[in-house]
């Protein structure tokens, strides 16, 4: 039996109930309400990233929810952040973006870590985003992946450089992105299976009533 197709366009017309929905490979998933942890780390890195790319005019840096459509396979996620360079931000409007960002950061919660480390580290590869950054606030590291003719993967852990193409613009101070306590960070630092099944990936069944 073939499943029925799931797109982005049919995302976009299911009503809000607080969760974030994703169209990715045909098929419905669904990202629960964060962490509290979860939120911290964004808004630490949100703060960094503004400031590093940003403030000085590099591009644009945006926080979840905002949807990423790629088009040409009907395929649309909501990354925890994205940045878009300044050449490239005519792909963003007040809807959404529409292609690929430059960079996407993903923060690994339990229902979700499969997905981002498998089904979509694929994705933003093949729709051609040039930097993903797997934040896993659980054991404190950042797995970064550089797509190209040659993928290249490194992990870090006390320091992150931020790159435009090649050339680093600064770094993310990573004990201050992790650490505990919530002043941290953005001030003195500032630099599941159809259902929610046992694997966690989120993946659910669409209902459009």
């Amino acid at each position: 039996m073939t499943l029925p197709s799931i797109t982005w366009q049919d995302v976009q017309q299911m009503p809000d109930d607080g969760n974030r929905y994703e169209a990715i490979e045909g098929d419905l998933y669904m990202t629960p309400a964060p962490t509290f942890r979860h939120q911290r780390v964004s808004l630490r890195l949100l703060f960094t990233l503004n400031r590093i790319l940003e403030q000085p005019g590099h591009g644009v840096v945006v926080q979840a929810p905002f949807g990423v459509e790629f088009p040409t396979t009907g395929e649309g996620v909501q990354p925890d952040l994205l940045f878009v360079s300044e050449e490239r931000r005519g792909i963003i409007s007040n809807a959404g973006l529409t292609g690929a960002p430059d960079l996407v950061v993903e923060i690994l919660s339990p229902p979700t870590a499969n997905r981002d480390r498998g089904l979509k580290l694929r994705l933003y590869e093949r729709q051609g985003v040039r930097e993903y950054w797997i934040v896993d606030p659980d054991e404190n590291v950042v797995d970064v992946w550089r797509f190209g003719k040659e993928s290249v993967h490194e992990r870090f852990t006390t320091t992150l450089p931020v790159r435009l193409g090649t050339e680093q613009v600064g770094e993310v101070d990573l004990e201050a992105i992790f650490a505990p306590r919530s002043s941290a960070g953005c001030g003195a630092h500032q630099p599941v299976d159809r259902g929610q099944g046992p694997s966690g990936d989120g993946k659910r069944e669409l209902s459009m009533g």
